[in-house]
């Protein structure tokens, strides 16, 4: 069975922004310039987290920084979420492929992320570790669930990937109005959110 017509599995995505999202990505997919590529888009999502995660690492010297982390994240958000409705808009999808290099991409861009925390003294390195052992652990549990029921869940209560993105911006403003005000330095709650539902993207 060829690759591009290979049904892995039933995406469900039921969150209470998907409506709206899903039209917006179309809207923008079918507007983007010939050249550029759903591999582009993972790729610049994966050097947006990157550049989130330099950018609290820098913060703990310039505090400024942190704007960059929420440039990073939204940047991020557009990359992750377009690379996939870019190639279902043209039909160009490599379902295999795509499931591989997409989530990959998102492991290694919550290590960037976190990394760049657990660096900046606004969050202990050792909470940072505990954050991405638990992501990890989570996403082992989405695929493996997905491999074997075919079903991807990428919501939960109506709560999905972009939900989170809207408030992930929130623990850079955190870091610096609230410093030491919890665990780390600061909130778990807005740690987290920076850096979850990204296995479910």
């Amino acid at each position: 069975m060829s690759d591009n017509l290979a049904q892995l599995h039933i995406r469900q995505h039921g969150s209470l922004l998907a409506p709206c999202e899903s039209r917006a990505l179309i809207w923008l997919a079918e507007r983007m310039p010939a050249w550029v590529t759903s591999d582009q888009l993972t790729g610049l999502a994966l050097i947006a987290m990157l550049g989130a995660g330099l950018a609290y690492w820098t913060a703990s010297r310039a505090p400024v920084a942190l704007l960059f982390v929420v440039v990073g994240l939204t940047v991020n958000w557009f990359g992750d979420s377009l690379d996939g409705t870019l190639a279902r808009v043209r039909n160009q999808q490599r379902p295999r492929y795509g499931f591989y290099v997409d989530h990959v991409v998102d492991l290694f861009g919550t290590f960037f992320l976190l990394g760049g925390l657990g660096l900046s003294g606004y969050m202990s390195p050792l909470v940072a570790m505990g954050l991405l052992v638990a992501y990890l652990m989570t996403s082992a549990e989405i695929y493996l669930a997905t491999h074997a029921c075919g079903v991807f869940r990428i919501s939960m209560w109506k709560i999905g990937p972009t939900e989170h993105g809207y408030y992930s911006p929130s623990a850079p403003s955190l870091c610096c109005s609230h410093r030491g005000w919890c665990c780390g330095d600061i909130p778990i709650v807005s740690s987290m959110s920076a850096a979850s539902w990204r296995s479910a993207g």
